[in-house]
């Protein structure tokens, strides 16, 4: 059986580890428009062991003007919808694009939906209003499905940006949608801040480990001499 001491440290230098590893991944994301960061905390067990977890931080970013027509954003609650290989996925924007059939698609190609499917769009100038409503020259084409999800939800993490959407997501009312044309959402996390973590999490990694030595020091003197007395 291995000695309490020990096996708490063991514990702790795990929990430094996954943290180091999750602070490192936001910092290396913290030009990543619309990142949001991962944030991780300690879960105390009965046994007074601790375990890291973690949730993603969906606090907004903030809003950079690009100008772009096909560059959105949501200021504020919101995701859009797209249709991917894999389902529905939900995301906060980005640079869309006009695929080889005149629909509106994401960095990865997957079409966009509408409050009635894909938005198809033919050629001309386009304009998205705040509600989410697509003009081409003027006229309606389709408007953008916007959903929320209820507070406190904690949406899986997806690849390319993406959110695996809750069961319990909704459409989120017109008069609430905040969309920004010609906008990008910056990534949430600040490099300093997250600079300033990663300096703490090694500075507590090197504090657990020196323990795991002392503890070792004092196991091997119990083993090797206080053994033999008597």
């Amino acid at each position: 059986m291995k000695p309490e001491g020990l096996r708490t440290a063991a514990h702790a230098l795990r929990y430094w580890e996954d943290r180091q590893r999750v602070v490192a991944h936001n910092l290396a994301n913290a030009d990543t428009k619309g990142f949001k960061a991962e944030r991780v905390f300690a879960r105390l067990f009965q046994d007074s062991l601790i375990e890291a977890e973690s949730a993603t931080d969906m606090r907004p970013g903030a809003l950079a003007q690009t100008g772009a027509p096909l560059d959105v954003a949501l200021e504020g609650e919101g995701f859009f919808v797209v249709d991917t290989p894999d389902g529905d996925r939900l995301i906060r924007g980005g640079a869309l694009q006009i695929d080889a059939s005149g629909r509106i698609v994401d960095a990865s190609g997957n079409p966009v939906l509408g409050e009635g499917g894909p938005i198809v769009v033919p050629p001309g100038r386009i304009e998205i209003d705040a509600r989410g409503t697509v003009r081409v020259e003027g006229q309606q084409v389709g408007r953008f499905r916007i959903e929320t999800v209820p507070p406190g939800t904690r949406l899986l993490r997806d690849a390319a940006g993406r959110y695996v959407p809750d069961a319990l997501r909704t459409p989120l009312a017109a008069s609430d949608r905040r969309v920004r044309q010609g906008y990008l959402e910056e990534s949430n996390v600040s490099a300093i801040e997250s600079m300033v973590e990663m300096i703490q999490v090694q500075r507590s990694f090197a504090a657990v480990q020196n323990s795991v030595r002392v503890l070792d020091g004092v196991m091997d003197r119990i083993a090797n001499q206080i053994g033999r007395i008597g």
